[in-house]
């Protein structure tokens, strides 16, 4: 009877343990993929293409004795494209930064002529060479993002040279003057955004000269003032370094 029992016992023990065996194991759960959160905090570099126009007036000169010289207004158009290279810090939902630009551009390229027949003795002629050449901006910018869309503001300084000189003086010079804007940025990837912005840029004021022929011997010069303002809007592409 004992040996029965022990028997007995032996068994029904292989039998849980072989029970057991078969349960499935329960493993520890995988650890959480985290998606780290996107940030516009950090520099990128860029390019960008698209039109800019003019509205320049030139205001005419009365002249005693000559009579008045005539000022025309003139709108011209054109492709503007470059370069751009900044850095966004972000806080919470708001975003600053600084951007500097240079730029082509291809405003006109018009060439006015005058000409006064006042009388036999004098001969007056003007010509103004309104292409475009160049210009370039440092601005501050600040927005606010939602989450990869980025709504900003933007001005500063800008400077370049397009258009407005003489063709007896060598053409125009470079003029400084301010800037002001916007524009909306989205980011498709960690790294690549893409823009559309516009601005309004105002370069002072150019002279252009006016050249009189006194009798075919002496010349006397006026001059006249052009506003060198023009619009830009342009799409953008960049490029954003990660930030450590």
């Amino acid at each position: 009877m004992k040996k029965l029992l022990l028997a007995s016992v032996a068994l029904f023990g292989f039998a849980g343990a072989a029970a057991a065996a078969d349960l499935p194991v329960r493993a520890a759960p995988p650890a959480p993929i985290i998606v780290p959160l996107f940030t516009w905090t950090g520099f990128y570099v860029g390019v960008n293409a698209g039109g800019a126009w003019n509205s320049n007036s030139n205001h005419g000169v009365f002249v005693p004795g000559v009579g008045f010289v005539e000022g025309n207004n003139n709108n011209n158009g054109g492709f503007t494209g470059g370069g751009q290279i900044g850095y966004n810090y972000q806080v919470g939902s708001f975003v600053i930064g600084a951007e500097t630009d240079i730029q082509y551009a291809d405003i006109g390229r018009s060439r006015n002529n005058d000409f006064l027949f006042l009388n036999p003795a004098l001969v007056g002629f003007r010509n103004n060479n309104n292409s475009g050449n160049y210009f370039g901006t440092v601005r501050a910018r600040a927005g606010v993002a939602f989450d990869r869309t980025l709504v900003y503001l933007t001005g500063g300084f800008a400077y370049g040279d397009v258009g407005g000189g003489d063709r007896f003086f060598g053409g125009s010079s470079s003029n400084g003057g301010w800037t002001v804007g916007g524009g909306v940025e989205y980011a498709f990837t960690n790294n690549i955004t893409a823009r559309l912005e516009g601005l309004y840029v105002n370069l002072e004021r150019n002279k252009n000269n006016d050249f009189f022929a006194l009798g075919l011997v002496n010349t006397v010069g006026l001059t006249n003032n052009k506003n060198n303002e023009f619009g830009v809007v342009r799409a953008g592409l960049n490029y954003k370094f990660n930030t450590f």
